[in-house]
């Protein structure tokens, strides 16, 4: 395993072509702060330029939690115009994860809360530990989510069940979020690595390059009217077939073999 020791508030490792970026400010429940959110920012622009990574994994340092939200005391300092700015730029982090090519895996450990859950719905997948506890409790400090939480929640859950989340400002354990679909799956704690890696096979066994036209087709197109969204995944589904990958496919598929996608 190739590991990155550049970071203060976070730990990058690259194995079998993965990168796995970790949060780690355990003292703190890997809350989230400036440095940590600019060394992620730095952690995932080298993971999507790296050829040799295929998925990316989040996840977070200790066994209490992924992540438990923004650094209250950070943002007690910030004045109403730096708050709205800190805001913005921290969106900008979540929207840059949704635009990146390769998959994202939030493996979640323990409490995913408030910044820590919205950091978890700009990830492609969401793999819990039955131990998970999530919720975006802004409202009991009178705030309201900055990174994206009011407008991701309702498009994962519906509109519904996000208004009573983040106007009650209450946690939800891993089995109700399975069951309201804020993750993908929840396993015991001792199986949650296995699991991650499972699908991490799975992904590894797919073109590259189709994945990353796949996930811009979808999080591009859940942005437009149904009419300009078919368009654009007509024009995505001609960009898939013009690739080495889709010819192979398609050969491997006739010829009866499984097919040796090359990534482009």
């Amino acid at each position: 395993m190739q590991e990155e020791n550049k970071y203060e508030n976070i730990l990058c490792a690259k194995k079998e072509k993965v990168a796995t970026i970790t949060l780690n400010r355990q003292k703190s429940l890997n809350a989230l702060n400036t440095a940590l959110l600019t060394e992620l920012r730095d952690a995932l622009d080298d993971a999507e330029t790296d050829a040799a990574v295929r998925a990316i994994v989040i996840t977070g340092s200790g066994e209490k939690a992924f992540c438990a939200g923004a650094d209250i005391t950070e943002l007690g300092e910030k004045s109403p115009e730096e708050a709205s700015e800190w805001s913005s730029w921290a969106q900008g982090i979540t929207t840059y994860m949704e635009k990146l090519s390769k998959p994202i895996i939030a493996k979640i450990n323990g409490f995913c809360l408030g910044g820590g859950l919205e950091l978890a719905m700009a990830c492609d997948f969401r793999i819990a530990s039955e131990k998970a506890i999530f919720g975006l409790p802004e409202i009991n400090l009178a705030i309201i989510p900055g990174g994206g939480g009011t407008q991701r929640l309702p498009r994962l859950i519906g509109k519904t069940i996000a208004m009573e989340m983040l106007m009650c400002g209450e946690h939800i354990n891993a089995a109700e979020a399975f069951r309201l679909t804020l993750v993908n799956k929840t396993v015991p704690a001792d199986e949650l690595d296995g699991e991650v890696d499972e699908l991490i096979k799975k992904l590894l066994s797919k073109s590259a390059v189709t994945l990353g036209i796949l996930k811009d087709a979808v999080n591009s197109g859940l942005e437009m009217d149904l009419e300009h969204a078919l368009q654009y995944e007509a024009e995505c589904f001609g960009s898939a077939l013009a690739t080495e990958d889709a010819r192979e496919g398609l050969k491997g598929f006739l010829e009866k073999r499984k097919p040796e996608y090359k990534s482009r």
